[in-house]
């Protein structure tokens, strides 16, 4: 083939290009972030509001906007969105800074924002009409009033850790820097040690909410405020708490998830009438007896029926597997297959699979519809399925609407932009924040905690949570500190409104105990 002298010099200066291309792709580093989008930092919109609660008017005013951490050489580091509602006095002013009580709340994820406990249950404006006997929704989605909000006995900061909601790492800033169990920590830490210093709150007391990771973070945060910025909380609400991911998480040769998560099968089983006749008028009859039934079962028999392995006797083992069928309404074959060790995924997709059903994972009363009937898990949880798209749309209403802040930011309700997730510190170990809570406590003994329980939550189960409590070391002296509330729905229970109305009720009686 000839070679025109046009395209011999254009082959030349690739030639000459390529070298250098080379050496600025092996000289660039490998792990650079990409640039975060520009984040606007206007001045915080202040608006204020009035609702009914209880039959009281109240006066509110909204502070919507941005905190940003700084550097060691005071630049800018990360801008921490975050809305916060301070009740006002009657006259219209802001009570004096120490009267009232400021709460600090957040979610999980990780990479969750703060939207659901916001918009779900604490702030003065929720989404409704999400509890599964009411669903589908459909669209438009619209807010209302919470008559439920937790504005008359505490003020309320939401916040959103960085790269959820519109929180953004800094130009020039890796976000990675933010993501991980002691780097969230430390992030969310500051934050809060700043807006107490800015807005003259030291004198406040102060408290922690968090839901599911949310409750990790509060847990290592009870300590973190404690020892690196000399703050001591009044109070801790966990909801939907998980402090040792042992409790949790799937994996070969732990089976404490097998055991924390029976009890919740077996009242998922009873609500969807899934049980067999027997156990299904003991349930109907008396929830409470049937549910300690399930406990009972699965502190004794099931845990040693696991822990002997194949050192059991084949007769125990037949009684093993017949009493889980019964209180779960299981094939007694698929449990023999599964060797008693049925996974979330595996029940979600087994339990109502003759009706060609599904049932959520943070809520097992959710059911949803698979087009894959052979697969061996669920396609989606129906419970996020059926609560995402009304949050997102409550949430940027609310926002532009009601409190007057404009982004054209994407407000991230649950993004996968936080992963990987460090766990740096934890590795070969499942992370485990409890004993950091126990020293809190022990170190600071007016410290309160109240932990709030769906039973039908199958992503942080009830029973999981009392087993890691029980095994926290909690002093005798201080073990009252720590109680325990339940409602009959899932991992937000806040969707069913009557678990609504009692989660305010007692997080006011937990307050109002100081």
């Amino acid at each position: 083939m000839t070679t025109t002298p046009l395209r011999a010099l254009l082959l030349a200066l690739i030639a000459l290009a390529l070298p250098s291309l080379a050496t600025r792709a092996q000289d660039a580093p490998k792990d650079k972030p990409p640039a975060p989008p520009e984040v606007a930092q206007p001045e915080p919109v202040v608006t204020e509001h009035r609702i009914v609660v209880g039959g009281r008017t109240l006066a509110y005013r909204a502070t919507v906007g941005y905190l940003t951490l700084p550097t060691e050489d005071g630049k800018p580091r990360a801008h921490v969105f975050h809305i916060a509602y301070t009740l006002l006095a009657e006259d219209g002013s802001l009570p004096a800074p120490g009267t009232r009580p400021v709460t600090f709340a957040f979610n999980g994820g990780p990479g969750s924002s703060s939207v659901w406990l916001h918009m779900g249950a604490l702030g003065p404006v929720r989404v409704g009409g999400l509890d599964p006997e009411g669903m589908p929704l459909p669209p438009p989605f619209a807010c209302r009033d919470n008559p439920h909000t937790w504005l008359p006995f505490t003020d309320l900061v939401f916040i959103d850790p960085v790269s959820t909601g519109y929180s953004r790492a800094a130009e020039g800033q890796s976000p990675s820097q933010f993501h991980g169990l002691e780097e969230d920590l430390r992030a969310v830490g500051e934050f809060i040690r700043l807006w107490t210093t800015r807005n003259d709150r030291w004198g406040s007391a102060k408290y922690l909410v968090g839901e599911s990771y949310g409750t990790t973070r509060a847990a290592g945060l009870s300590l973190l405020l404690l020892n690196d910025h000399g703050m001591a909380l009044n109070g801790i609400v966990l909801v939907s708490p998980v402090l040792d991911f042992g409790s949790i998480r799937f994996h070969e040769g732990n089976d404490r998830p097998f055991v924390g998560l029976f009890p919740s099968y077996a009242l998922t089983a009873g609500h969807h009438r899934q049980l067999p006749d027997e156990a299904q008028a003991r349930f109907d009859a008396d929830f409470d007896a049937f549910r300690a039934e399930a406990e009972a079962f699965a502190s004794g028999p099931l845990a040693r029926a696991l822990a002997a392995g194949d050192r059991i006797a084949p007769e125990t083992r037949r009684e093993a597997i017949a009493a889980y069928a019964r209180l779960t309404g299981l094939p007694e074959e698929f449990i023999d297959r599964a060797d008693l060790r049925v996974t979330l995924d595996a029940f979600a997709k087994r339990l109502m699979l003759d009706e060609q059903r599904t049932v959520g994972r943070l809520d097992s009363r959710y059911v949803g519809i698979d087009a894959d009937q052979v697969r061996a898990s669920y396609e989606n949880d129906p419970s996020m399925s059926a609560i995402v798209p009304p949050y997102t749309a409550c949430l940027n209403q609310h926002i532009r609407s009601t409190l007057g802040y404009k982004s054209d930011l994407p407000y991230e309700i649950l993004t996968g932009r936080v992963h990987p997730w460090s766990y740096q510190g934890e590795q070969n170990r499942y992370a485990n924040v409890a004993t950091r809570l126990r020293d809190a406590m022990h170190r600071s003994t007016s410290l309160r905690v109240l932990v709030a329980c769906g039973y039908y939550d199958l992503a942080t189960p009830y029973f999981a949570a009392e087993s890691v409590a029980a095994q926290m070391g909690l002093d005798p002296s201080v073990r009252p500190n720590m109680s325990f509330t339940y409602y009959k729905s899932g991992h937000m229970m806040y969707v069913r409104d009557v678990d609504l109305e009692k989660l305010t009720e007692d997080a006011r009686a937990f307050y109002q105990a100081e």
